[in-house]
């Protein structure tokens, strides 16, 4: 992904300099010489759209997120959480919500957890362990003009540091970003250049969330966390660094599992006002409003993995293939996994798998949500993306929907000196401009982003998604059914920056 001046980096190498550079790439030199060849001499599929830096760049992340060896989660936590600190053309400010007083706010979660079960299971208690309510960091992110390359921050405090941000703020739009990572690798510092990137575009600023990870911080612990960090920024506990935010001023938004939870979090807050709750925050009852909408890069819809690109766009993307339950290729035990007792999936508990705010499929409507922007490539969560896309056009969401020619997971952060990426942060940027300054006049849009010369094409909705609602519940249930279950992501050598 990117450094915090959003300069790309490769697998392994975040912080190792030219020898961790040399260490990565020793072993994948074969590689590298078959993808150079076959692109040189037009052989390879991939070498019609994308340029020589590209198709190697996917060729070795692939190859090492395919590298078959094991490696337990906490080492891939502990590489993907390290900070290196903040350098560059950005404005970093560490926050951490104060714990309410009182329970209201998981009180309102369980209560849309079990709202949006089946009718057959609500009211029994949750199978999961309820998550304690916490304080939440997150990192107030926004762009640094008078800085360059290699500028650190001032040796001021943390709140100095949001003030002197806030000059440099032109509007009023805010993001709550929740990052990517499958739930159980990553934070706010592996996003920061992607998350500074898409806030000065907006010209505004950034609240990314530093949520809970799994699998010892199953479900609904990072959805608690996304709703804790919501109400901080409408509701300001005290000693907090901001003013009140207006929801119309809030834009959820979050890459591959983030945009899972972000999109979570916005139907949880659906549910919360379907049942007309107010939550006791801080000494008063507070409504939950809608946020101005949601922008999602290459969200991770299907948890439980039952679409055929996963499997198909193999070779436009890194991610690996689903990994079932059938298999031996595990992480190493280390114990965080397995998970004592033992669940199936490593974000949520067996009887939560199918879960409408975990597998996102499953929704029955998402009528009366804000606009929303999906962004996706030809990779390998495309099936999913384009299926969300096609229901909520069909439950009357307004929805502006780029899908980029060629493009992997989230090349946006991988990729991000491509012409392709900065016309994707340009897409986002501007929905958040457009729907936070004319809410209620962003029209809905479907294209394809051509790779190379940016031509954009209209999508015809009808051809979105080939599958029925039923059709995709079904094959959900299936999945459960044989016992297809992702136990867990296999963790080889995970890119320290994915």
């Amino acid at each position: 992904m990117s450094d915090s001046n959003g300069n790309g980096s490769l697998p392994g190498t975040a912080g190792n300099g030219t020898f961790g550079l040399l260490l990565t790439l020793l072993p994948k030199l074969p590689l590298v010489l078959k993808t150079v060849l076959l692109h040189v001499l037009r052989r390879s599929e991939t070498s019609k759209y994308l340029d020589l830096k590209s198709d190697v760049t996917i060729s070795v992340l692939r190859s090492t997120m395919n590298s078959g060896k094991p490696v337990g989660i906490r080492e891939t936590q502990v590489m993907t959480t390290r900070d290196p600190g903040v350098k560059g053309r950005i404005w970093i400010s560490t926050a951490a919500a104060q714990v309410p007083p009182e329970a209201g706010v998981r009180d309102a979660l369980l209560a849309a957890i079990d709202g949006l079960r089946d009718a057959d299971a609500r009211g029994a208690a949750p199978s999961f362990k309820i998550p304690d309510i916490v304080p939440v960091e997150a990192e107030w992110t926004g762009y640094r003009a008078g800085a360059d390359k290699d500028s650190v921050p001032p040796a001021i405090s943390e709140r100095e540091k949001y003030e002197e941000m806030m000059k440099e703020v032109k509007n009023k739009s805010t993001i709550l970003y929740l990052h990517g990572g499958a739930y159980y690798v990553c934070d706010p510092i592996t996003h920061r250049g992607l998350v500074k990137n898409i806030a000065k575009g907006t010209g505004g600023r950034a609240y990314s969330v530093r949520y809970r990870l799994a699998p010892q911080n199953a479900f609904p612990s990072a959805l608690l966390d996304a709703l804790v960090s919501y109400l901080t920024l409408l509701y300001p506990p005290p000693g907090s660094f901001h003013e009140p935010v207006a929801p119309s001023d809030i834009v959820f938004s979050g890459d591959s599992a983030g945009g899972n939870l972000a999109l979570a979090l916005l139907r949880t807050v659906m549910e919360i006002r379907r049942q007309g709750l107010k939550i006791a925050w801080f000494g008063e009852d507070r409504d939950v409003p809608l946020p101005a909408g949601l922008a999602a890069i290459s969200p991770w819809v299907d948890l439980i993995q039952t679409m055929p690109s996963l499997i198909e766009n193999q070779q436009w993307c890194y991610l690996p293939p689903p990994v079932l339950l059938s298999e031996t290729l595990k992480p190493k035990p280390d114990g965080l996994w397995p998970t004592d007792p033992p669940r199936r999936h490593i974000y949520v508990d067996n009887e939560y798998i199918l879960h409408p705010l975990s597998t996102l499929q499953m929704n029955r409507s998402w009528e009366g949500a804000p606009p929303i922007y999906v962004s996706c490539g030809w990779e390998t969560l495309a099936d999913e993306d384009r299926y969300l896309v096609s229901k909520l056009v069909r439950d009357g969401v307004p929805v502006v929907f780029e899908e980029y020619e060629a493009m992997p997971h989230v090349f946006a952060a991988v990729l991000p000196q491509l012409a392709e990426s900065k016309r994707n942060i340009e897409g986002v940027a501007s929905f958040i401009k457009d729907i936070c300054r004319n809410p209620g006049e962003v029209k809905s849009s479907f294209k394809t982003i051509k790779a190379k010369n940016l031509e954009e094409v209209e999508i015809d909705t009808e051809t979105l998604s080939p599958y029925s609602d039923e059709q995709v519940w079904e094959m959900a249930r299936r999945q459960i059914k044989e016992k297809n279950v992702p136990q867990v992501p296999v963790v080889v050598d995970i890119p320290v920056k994915l």
